[in-house]
């Protein structure tokens, strides 16, 4: 049965390891199953490098003092993959599930409208923001309505703009909105914030962001175009309409597994759980990064996810190898 197996990796048929996401999570394992010498294929459904392309500043990743971006760091983590074989394909993955073969257990990924195989599956697949689902949000997205102030903010020049969230993620985008925005006008349903303490720190004392405070956005207002936002305090039920010309909605994150529902086990939300291994309820399965549930959800976490599920599934595949 073994030589089997290694006669199908060798024949190039069975993949050593597949990475599903393409993010600092799975380039990072990418990065160590290649030079380890496992072929390994990572399969990205939309552009190489996640959620991290559209960070405009990456200030706390260590190496980097002086900061580096988002797009640029994710370029050096391909091409470091790249240099020791690491395979990139591209599609979306719709199921992946187990299926005996020469008498083990072998994981097929189905891409599309073709089959792969390999001996252990590495998942990457991050997640993505959450919407408010609140009137006027699906209508007006695109025209005003945005979850990515680096893709979008230089549209606002010298233009109000609501951001609606409190977590880091929200304030360094307001951060980087009042480089563009006339005003930044920050809607957190707290009477504080909870990003990190320098972040608070900045947006705090910047001169063109202000807060309001115990509040939600309840509805999105305008026709064809964002006017402004209704607003609901969240103790004294007040109600306001405050005018603006784009709303940035950072109100969490939503993990791009369901296509793993009946394949893995997820908490209530849908994050992945592992062990500190990375390995799943499942044997040959692996989960690193934003999809899997953890206290902390950050680039250099990604990484170190994915160094140790790439560490396991390389024991597993070489286990089954003998």
């Amino acid at each position: 049965m073994r030589q089997a197996i290694l006669d199908a990796v060798q024949n190039k048929n069975i993949y050593d390891v597949i990475i599903i996401g393409g993010g600092p999570a799975g380039l990072t394992a990418g990065l160590y199953t290649s030079r380890a010498r496992l072929r390994t294929l990572l399969i990205e459904k939309l552009a190489v490098g996640g959620q991290a392309l559209t960070t405009d500043a990456v200030e706390n990743y260590p190496g980097f003092p002086d900061g580096i971006e988002g797009p640029q760091l994710l370029d050096k983590f391909k091409r470091q993959a790249e240099v020791f074989g690491l395979q990139f394909g591209s599609g979306e993955v719709k199921n992946i599930r187990r299926q005996k073969k020469h008498g083990l257990d072998i994981w097929q990924v189905a891409v599309e409208d073709k089959t792969l195989e390999a001996l252990a599956v590495i998942i990457a697949v991050g997640a993505r923001p959450k919407e408010l689902g609140v009137p006027g949000e699906s209508d007006l997205r695109g025209k005003g309505v945005s979850y990515c102030a680096t893709c979008d903010g230089p549209l606002f020049r010298n233009q109000d703009v609501v951001v609606a969230g409190g977590g880091n993620q929200a304030v360094e985008e307001a951060l980087f909105l009042s480089r563009f925005a006339g005003k930044v006008i920050l809607i957190h349903r707290r009477d504080r914030l909870r990003a990190t303490r320098i972040l608070q720190e900045r947006a705090l004392s910047h001169k063109k962001i202000n807060f309001i405070w115990n509040s939600v956005v309840t509805k999105i207002l305008g026709e064809g175009k964002v006017k402004g936002v209704k607003t609901r305090n969240v103790k004294t039920e007040e109600e306001n309409d405050i005018l603006c010309r784009g709303v940035f909605i950072f109100a969490g994150m939503i993990p791009n597994t369901e296509f793993l529902k009946e394949t893995v086990e997820m908490d209530g939300e849908g994050y992945i759980i592992t062990d500190e291994s990375m390995k799943t309820s499942e044997n040959g399965l692996y989960a690193c990064g934003d999809c899997r549930q953890k206290l902390l959800r950050q680039i250099v976490t990604a990484c170190g996810d994915g160094a140790t599920a790439s560490f396991s599934a390389q024991q597993y595949a070489e286990e089954l190898k003998g």
